[in-house]
């Protein structure tokens, strides 16, 4: 298994754009560490390149030819002599070639070892090294499936539904539900072409599809040698397309015994492997039975990771630098967590109309301030959103002494935000806040889609229809006024954050 020498770091390049590699400049920058950020030609002017010490071009917009080439990363790492590469999240950040690229060419790599990298990124590889270390695994098959008869056998004795996975899978991609038998062949040869596509590896496993269920992630973090420790669970479970769109932290539905179970077994899979720098180990919760089940390993920085830093009051990528700078985790503590965290993703999509991305320039732009609120973000006024690079154009996180207060700070800071020009998901938040089922903290993996296409099935009037038009064009060009509603602009979603007495709505 890889290993790094104990050394210290002086300066880190942050392989990443946006908002992540802003939050490690500022984690550096506490630590006395200098940070050098790269830019593709897309990027010239974000704001991230201006954020660090040092900036360096790094290719054309395309992420191929820029953000997702070792070569150039590496190369400007060496030329910027800088001591260490951080990957942030998404990119290379789970890519064990690039981990061992950067270690072979002499440089620390901030986050795990390229074999966990690997072995927690075959999602097969991973259900026997979790099964070994007495975690328990969501029912499925054991290896991935070569041919359909041996498909039509395991998928009769697990069940339907069920679901076909990616073994080289991740961040919601590679996944397929099937409900009936007839289904079955023609959703695994889509599944294992696509997987081939994303993943350049086209095997696929069943496992058995969990309804209703909770998406409930344990944040981790090992020094390398064994010692681990736990700090709280997250409730992942607003999710569309098997994309999480809002995070919390506690989770509304573990209690102290359920949590210490899942203490307990998280501990034990990161240490099983010597686990190495910040993780997260996913599970599937039973409400019902109180049975959770693992889903599968991040080894890496979490987007959701500010709610955990929030109730915690400890920097995730300050541990991270420290770990890497060879810091050993003495013991194993049950840390204090206090208080309630909530994070919105911000996202260059029109929520209204099936989310389609949302190009164009950043005009009137407001970012709120407010105590126990943040807004991680890499935006400013007059920034152009390109069709390159992942939607998400920033998070905002509140911290609360209890869930009804977080929510309540969450709804007021969504409401003050301003980013005219471009469609983003902000007035989702906003109707979020504001229906019963979430503020009554009772949701599943399956709710939130459910929602939205009771939304889309209602039958607006034409002047109701028309109204909601020019509330959200207003919201858009940032020139809307927060006002106490005079009316209901219609049914459902948008009736009740009208109707209800004494909630402000932001969009008129």
């Amino acid at each position: 298994m890889s290993k790094q020498s104990a050394q210290q770091i002086r300066r880190v390049l942050v392989a990443n754009r946006g908002e992540i590699a802003i939050r490690i400049f500022q984690a550096c920058r506490e630590r006395g560490i200098e940070s050098v950020a790269v830019f593709s030609e897309a990027d010239a002017s974000a704001p991230h390149r201006y954020a660090a010490d040092e900036a360096v071009r790094i290719g054309p917009a395309p992420p191929a030819e820029s953000y997702l080439r070792f070569d150039k990363l590496i190369e400007a790492a060496l030329r910027t002599e800088a001591d260490a590469i951080h990957p942030g999240y998404g990119f290379l950040s789970e890519n064990a070639n690039f981990a061992r690229a950067v270690e072979e060419a002499g440089l620390i790599f901030i986050g795990p070892t390229p074999e966990q990298i690997e072995s927690m990124g075959d999602k097969v590889r991973a259900r026997e090294l979790m099964r070994a270390a007495s975690v328990p695994v969501i029912p499925g098959t054991d290896s991935p499936i070569d041919d359909k008869k041996t498909l039509q056998k395991e998928a009769k004795r697990i069940g339907y539904p069920l679901l076909l996975k990616a073994a080289g899978g991740g961040g919601g991609k590679g996944i397929r539900r099937v409900d009936q038998k007839k289904d079955l062949i023609s959703a695994w040869e889509r599944t294992r072409s696509e997987a081939q596509a994303a993943f350049a590896d086209g095997r696929v496993y069943i496992e058995r599809f969990l309804s209703p269920s909770r998406h409930i992630e344990a944040q981790i973090v090992g020094d390398g040698d064994g010692s681990v420790w736990f700090l709280g669970e997250r409730e992942c479970s607003l999710q569309r397309n098997h994309q999480k769109v809002l995070e919390e932290s506690p989770s509304p539905v573990i209690d102290d015994e359920v949590r210490a179970k899942l203490r307990a077994a998280a501990i034990a899979g990161a240490a099983a492997i010597h686990y190495r720098g910040a993780g997260t180990m996913e599970f599937l919760y039973n409400e019902s039975t109180r049975e959770f089940f693992f889903l599968e390993m991040n080894t890496r920085l979490q987007v959701e990771h500010p709610v955990t830093e929030m109730v915690s009051g400890i920097d995730l990528v300050g541990m991270q630098l420290d770990i890497a700078s060879g810091k050993k985790l003495e013991h194993d503590p049950e840390l204090p967590l206090r208080g309630w965290s909530i994070e919105f993703r911000i996202c260059a999509e029109d929520p209204y109309r099936n989310f389609i991305p949302s190009t164009g320039q950043i005009r009137a732009l407001r970012i709120p301030h407010a105590p126990f609120c943040r807004i991680d973000g890499s935006i400013r006024e007059g920034l152009e959103i390109t069709p390159y690079y992942d939607p998400m154009l920033a998070k905002a996180i509140v911290w609360g002494e209890n869930r009804d207060q977080a929510v309540e700070r969450l709804s007021a800071l969504l409401s003050r935000l301003r980013i005219g020009g471009i469609h983003t998901t902000v007035p989702l938040g906003i109707e979020l806040c504001n229906q019963d089922w979430f503020i009554a903290g009772q949701f599943d993996t399956s709710t939130l889609e459910s929602w939205l296409q009771q939304r889309s099935e209602e039958k607006l009037q034409p002047d109701t229809l028309q109204l909601v038009s020019a509330v959200i064009a207003r919201h858009a060009l940032g020139t809307a006024r927060t006002q106490t509603s005079p009316a209901s602009p219609g049914g459902g979603a948008w009736g009740k954050a009208a109707r209800t007495e004494g909630i402000r709505n932001p969009l008129l």
